[in-house]
């Protein structure tokens, strides 16, 4: 059965240079659609495949599950090839160590929590269990399910029970699909902390479908763009959302993903610091305190980001930060442009008049001021 569980986990072929990455090349005709991608994944954290409904996502992963063999194809997991047509080797899926996590948990309903998850666990040997049934409900927070059935679940404790229960099988590659899809607002923020703790604690590369942008630029550490079954950009995170050759700066809500450390509170106002990298430069946003240190990621948005020669006086506005001009955008027949700035070990984007532009005579390597009026805090909820 292929649930939210694991497939076996048999020795696989090993390759040359593999370790740290995900090679994956498959090649897939249906009829009225054609797969065709060629990926270079890091091996750890979280790849999002992102895109619209009928773009590939869905078919690719089921490529790295096995669950459709392409007619020309190529998959090596940090050193181990499960797949590669030159060779005629194909790693099928139930002996592949991989985690499938569906829209549905697919849970036994007949079965408690505690069985659902020993299910999982007992479908490994004992031998070549590397994360321990107490782990993987500590890191999905559900000691106090245990005994309760399914039926007795809501829709984000059914699937965290389910991503345990994948968990336990020990993969060596995690493959979710749209998990939060089935779940309305307040499910999905109480299931998107504990997606953060896998990403935190576990080594094991996860694959991540989506086609909510908040979802992605909240977890996924690098981005692959799916468009036609073909892959029209593939980077890390916060770099292929600045690209100017894709839509997300070019929309209405582009946003930059920013990170940084918690560096204090003021608890006379409720705001909380944040340190960018490699600079001196602190965001401030209203929020309840958060642990000192806690790495966190912010998005701001295009939007909400002005520029000026001088540091205002007297503003409302929180963030006025030094930055320095990197390049623009120019969109055809619209009144604004499109300005990268660095601020720090991090980029914005600032999106202004081209009256604006013009005045302020932008230059590339120019210093001035960004004023970010609004910050949004993406982790943790």
């Amino acid at each position: 059965m292929i649930g939210s569980a694991l497939l076996g986990a048999p020795a696989t072929k090993r390759v040359e240079g593999g370790l740290g990455s995900i090679q994956a090349r498959f090649k897939v005709e249906h009829p009225g659609f054609a797969l065709e991608v060629d990926l270079a994944l890091p091996g750890r954290g979280i790849s999002a495949l992102f895109g619209h409904s009928g773009s590939g996502k869905t078919s690719c992963l089921r490529c790295f599950a096995g669950l459709d063999r392409p007619v020309d194809g190529y998959l090596q997991v940090n050193g181990e090839l499960w797949q590669d047509s030159a060779q005629g080797y194909f790693l099928p899926a139930h002996k592949r160590a991989i985690g499938y996590v569906f829209q549905d948990a697919n849970l036994f309903a007949h079965l408690t929590v505690r069985g659902n998850l020993q299910f999982g666990l007992k479908r490994i040997p004992a031998a070549e269990r590397r994360i321990p049934l107490q782990q993987a409900v500590a890191l999905l927070g559900i000691e106090h399910l245990l005994e309760r059935l399914p039926s007795h679940l809501s829709g984000g404790e059914r699937q965290r029970v389910g991503i345990a229960r994948a968990l336990l099988s020990s993969p060596k590659l995690l493959l979710m699909d749209e998990p939060l899809a089935s779940l309305d607002l307040k499910r999905k923020l109480e299931v998107m902390p504990y997606l953060e703790r896998l990403h935190e604690e576990l080594v094991i590369p996860i694959i991540y479908v989506s086609h909510a942008p908040d979802e992605v630029a909240r977890l996924a550490d690098h981005l692959v763009l799916l468009e036609g079954g073909k892959v029209s950009a593939s980077g890390p995170l916060k770099e292929t959302l600045l690209r100017a050759d894709l839509p997300f700066v070019l929309e209405d809500d582009a946003e930059a993903v920013v990170e940084g450390q918690v560096t204090a509170h003021d608890e006379a106002y409720g705001l909380l610091y944040i340190q960018l990298p490699d600079s001196a430069i602190q965001l401030r946003l209203p929020h309840a305190r958060l642990p000192l240190g806690k790495s966190v990621r912010v998005k701001i948005k295009a939007r909400d980001v002005s520029l000026s020669l001088q540091p205002a006086q007297d503003s409302s506005v929180l963030n006025l930060l030094l930055a320095r001009v990197v390049d623009w955008i120019n969109v055809e027949g619209q009144a604004h442009v499109l300005v990268r700035v660095q601020v720090g070990g991090e980029q914005l984007i600032a999106r202004i008049t081209r009256y604006s532009f013009d005045r302020l005579n932008i230059q590339r390597e120019q210093a001035l001021w960004a004023q970010v009026k609004s910050v949004s805090l993406l982790s943790p909820a």
